[in-house]
């Protein structure tokens, strides 16, 4: 291990918050920003609490509110911030990295191409956090499942940088590389479109949401269409949940596939019934949700290559319009959408 590697991770949330911890407790040389002086000096002084399936412990991070509160270049940015903050965040490093740096997106959704208008691709490297976190206060985070990371630079193949930050993050958790991010990140995407866009507009947990017929159905049109998006797109979808789901097997035709894709859908309300949508947790905070990179992504694909999404334009509204206080979160929202 190189522990001359400097590595500034952006966001103290759960994400943000373990890698953070992890990293540091490994020995490697890493800097925070918070957001909030206040936490800032805490994580510096006390430490910042990690807890989950990545074990027990407290470990000093050394931290800042600002990115211009830092100093010197680093090799790593590994951006944790929610994806309407991603700009601001990439702007905000430019004077702390050079030629030689890498920037990765740790954002749910497809953000790279915001991220590499920024920073260049050529600096660009996408994440899929295939693991679950939770912030219980700030400062204190959990691991709260395993998983992986899948990393790839973004419109390039693989190369001995990518291979040497998957070494790196290897630390946290199984970590693999791939030359076409793209597809990993467009499969989460359409999971997140389904499980936390459908939980968002109706206030429900999982078990609950995917218990009722209407709403299986809008979860299988937004696979659908994505999918159509993606072929014109001339895009190859990545398997979801560590391989487990094929959205093309789920969408084949057959005399008991209607069959097949509601049971598949109920296992999932069944396995994660008091999942709470991380869209709907937001709105209940009264921020802004990040339904663009998801459903809202979907729609303008599907804008740009001659694609109907009538699924997803209707749901991307509806959330916006909840944002905005104009419409109230209830599942009787699924029954304005059309099938």
């Amino acid at each position: 291990m190189d522990k001359e590697i400097r590595i500034c991770v952006i966001g103290p949330g759960a994400i943000g918050g373990v890698t953070a911890g992890l990293l540091t407790r490994e020995g490697y040389d890493v800097r925070l920003v918070t957001k909030h002086p206040k936490l800032a000096e805490k994580i510096s002084s006390s430490g910042i609490v990690v807890a989950g399936h990545c074990g027990d412990f407290t470990v000093p991070v050394p931290s800042v509110a600002t990115p211009e509160e830092l100093d010197g270049i680093f090799d790593y940015v590994l951006i944790a911030t929610k994806a309407g903050s991603l700009v601001d965040a990439a702007r905000g490093i430019l004077h702390f990295i050079d030629e030689n740096s890498r920037v990765v997106s740790m954002q749910n959704g497809i953000c790279e191409e915001m991220l590499a208008e920024v920073v260049g691709e050529e600096r660009t490297i996408g994440c899929v956090v295939g693991w679950g976190g939770t912030m219980h206060e700030p400062g204190k985070v959990e691991m709260t499942s395993g998983g992986e990371f899948i990393l790839g630079n973004w419109n390039r193949r693989k190369d001995s940088e990518l291979e040497k930050l998957a070494g790196i993050l290897g630390h946290i958790i199984e970590t693999r590389t791939t030359d076409e991010i793209l597809p990993e990140l467009y499969s989460k995407m359409i999971i997140n479109a389904c499980i936390t866009t459908l939980g968002a507009v109706c206030g429900l947990y999982l078990g609950e949401m995917l218990a009722r017929k209407r709403v299986r159905n809008l979860f299988i049109e937004i696979i659908r269409e994505a999918i159509e998006v993606a072929k014109a797109m001339d895009l190859t979808i990545a398997p979801a949940a560590s391989g487990k789901l094929d959205f093309y097997s789920f969408l084949r035709p057959g005399l008991l596939s209607g069959v097949k894709r509601h049971l598949t859908i109920r296992v999932i309300g069944i396995k994660y019934r008091r999942l709470k949508s991380s869209s709907l947790q937001s709105l209940e905070r009264g921020r802004k949700t990040e339904v663009d990179n998801y459903n809202g992504y979907i729609a303008a694909k599907g804008r740009e290559f001659k694609v109907a999404t009538p699924v997803n334009d209707r749901l991307t509204s509806m959330v916006r319009e909840i944002e905005e206080g104009k419409r109230a979160i209830t599942p009787g929202n699924f029954r304005e959408i059309s099938l």
